[in-house]
């Protein structure tokens, strides 16, 4: 989804670039009750943190640094990818891409020695219900043989150049199978089993993840709160060697963070025993659209991620956002439910930290002992 906003030179065609990526930034945030039993003080932690370099306003200068900031808040960082659809359908070469809009940051991350997890994102982040964008304004769908072969070309490019540690090829693939149309989510299992195959043929030895919506499989919104689990993904997406978890709990119903029942992670391996991660979710730090909320219960839900991490033996927990989004830097189209993510930030969008972080750093200062 997120397109880099590092530049290899400071010039105007950079600037160019930058404007270029306005777009897909936005698009980048998204792409949500038990006894509270608490759990026990780790010596160790099984999963790496970090965030993805999102800036919270569309310019080089806070790209840069929060790229620097992310870089000491984690052991690992996250990339957000969206496919660049319009390049590609129009000829542009995907290695070309790749370099261009993401090899530089790849190499800053690795020269401070942050491990990468990557996730392209074919689909909609901000509607499950709906394609691309950029797929939808030039009239195409995924569901094009020509679309999905551009998909498997980009996703060899990004493997080969970039060397992620884990690549997810299509993300909540549970949320997309309830809200879209029976024959884009069929489009999208062949195409990421396709790349998946293609990866192989070509000797990537990534490991390949999907990644599911927890708070859909425990039946939250738009379920009835009945648990229904991720066979059916495990089923369609047999290439998967990592499980990735996007929870927004604020958003499904929950009111407090220690009301988030202990396996609500865990459970889920029961379902797909394969290692598993959070490759996105959050709480928000202020009310917004009949949620009510606070700084408090924000920090008070990573708390308890990490909790729920512990219990599931995680391998990753990652957040999309450090900092609060600025939506005035933002193209928010009418009844984008982009508000409903802006404040997500460990961070508030001037860089002041919230009592989050502190919370975080807390945890991230446990010593790592995961492969």
């Amino acid at each position: 989804m997120q397109r880099s906003a590092l530049p290899s030179s400071v010039g105007p065609a950079r600037r160019r670039r930058t404007t270029r990526v306005a777009l897909i930034l936005a698009a980048l945030v998204l792409s949500c009750a038990s006894t509270v039993t608490e759990a026990p003080v780790r010596a160790t932690r099984s999963y790496r943190m970090g965030f993805s370099p999102l800036p919270p306003r569309i310019t080089l200068t806070e790209a840069l640094r929060t790229i620097d900031e992310v870089s000491h808040h984690g052991d690992a960082t996250l990339r957000v990818v969206d496919v660049p659809w319009a390049a590609l359908l129009a000829d542009t070469a995907a290695a070309f891409l790749v370099r261009r809009e993401h090899l530089d940051v790849a190499r800053l991350f690795q020269s401070k020695g942050l491990a990468t997890i990557a996730t392209i994102e074919p689909a909609n982040g901000l509607d499950r219900g709906a394609e691309s964008n950029a797929l939808v304004a030039l009239g195409r769908s995924i569901t094009e043989p020509a679309v999905q072969r551009v998909y498997r070309e980009y996703v060899a490019a990004f493997d080969s150049i970039i060397h992620p540690s884990v690549l997810a090829l299509a993300i909540e693939t549970n949320l997309v199978r309830a809200a879209s149309k029976p024959a884009v989510y069929g489009a999208l299992v062949k195409m990421s089993n396709d790349a998946a195959k293609q990866l192989r043929a070509n000797g990537s030895t990534t490991r390949l993840m999907v990644t599911v919506q927890v708070d859909v499989a425990w039946g939250r919104p738009p379920g009835n709160g009945v648990y229904v689990g991720v066979q059916r993904d495990r089923a369609d997406f047999p290439f998967t060697q990592v499980l990735g978890l996007s929870s927004y709990p604020y958003l499904a119903g929950f009111t407090a963070p220690e009301r988030i029942p202990h396996d609500y992670y865990a459970r889920l391996a029961g379902d797909w025993p394969l290692p598993m991660m959070v490759t996105e979710g959050g709480w928000t730090s202020a009310s917004v659209a009949g949620v009510t909320s606070s700084p408090d219960l924000q920090a008070r839900y990573i708390r308890r991620q990490a909790q729920l991490a512990d219990e599931a033996k995680l391998l990753g927990v990652f957040q999309i956002t450090y900092t609060d989004l600025d939506l005035s830097s933002f193209p928010v189209p009418p009844g984008s439910i982009l508000p409903l993510f802006t404040q997500l930030g460990l961070v508030d969008a001037s860089y002041r930290p919230k009592p989050a972080l502190a919370v975080w750093d807390s945890v991230l200062s446990v010593p790592f002992a995961g492969p």
